[in-house]
């Protein structure tokens, strides 16, 4: 049994409006060669690129009077399109690492840990330091204070330190971003 869903919200368009969606009277025309036709009416605007075989494209629609041009909207989202992921292809998005010490980590596993660090900072990711306290060991906090100092001394060249060493419950924590 078929139910139609009656609260379905309608998609809005996505894009520029185009021929009879655009709301204005008068457009500010330019053809597809770049020349300025001058403002025209809506109905002509619409005429002309049709007799070209082309769509009219509202370019600027906060311009006094709309900016418009005619041009193949196929082409035009086409455009748009490859613009957008090359955009998208550019754009570094930053992850942030975590690694995670005791405050009586071997030195061994400390530099093993520290060259991973060093490797995330290079690739431009953030690291985020953590070490983790159990029982007795809340008493010694000056021991991961400093393991902290440290890991700051062996990421200078590297990295600068984002949020300075602070504890959260059970663990201190600090985050170093590459320079």
């Amino acid at each position: 049994m078929y139910k139609p869903n009656y609260f379905q919200r309608r998609t809005k368009f996505q894009g520029p409006r185009t021929n009879h969606r655009i709301k204005s009277i008068d457009v500010q025309v330019i053809n597809s060669n770049g020349e300025n036709l001058g403002v025209l009416p809506l109905k002509k605007a619409i005429d002309t690129a049709k007799q070209e075989g082309l769509d009219l494209i509202e370019i600027s629609p906060n311009a006094k009077p709309p900016v418009c041009k005619i041009m193949d909207m196929g082409k035009y989202k086409y455009d748009m399109q490859k613009k957008a992921n090359k955009a998208k292809k550019n754009q570094k998005i930053a992850v942030l690492k975590e690694l995670k010490l005791r405050p009586g980590t071997e030195i061994h596993d400390y530099n093993f840990k520290i060259k991973n660090a060093k490797k995330f900072l290079q690739k431009g990711d953030k690291v985020k330091f953590t070490v983790r306290f159990k029982g007795r060991e809340m008493q010694h906090v000056q021991l991961g204070k400093d393991l902290m100092n440290r890991i700051i001394e062996d990421t200078k060249e590297i990295g600068k330190v984002e949020v300075n060493p602070k504890f959260e419950g059970r663990q201190m924590i600090m985050i170093i971003h590459p320079n």
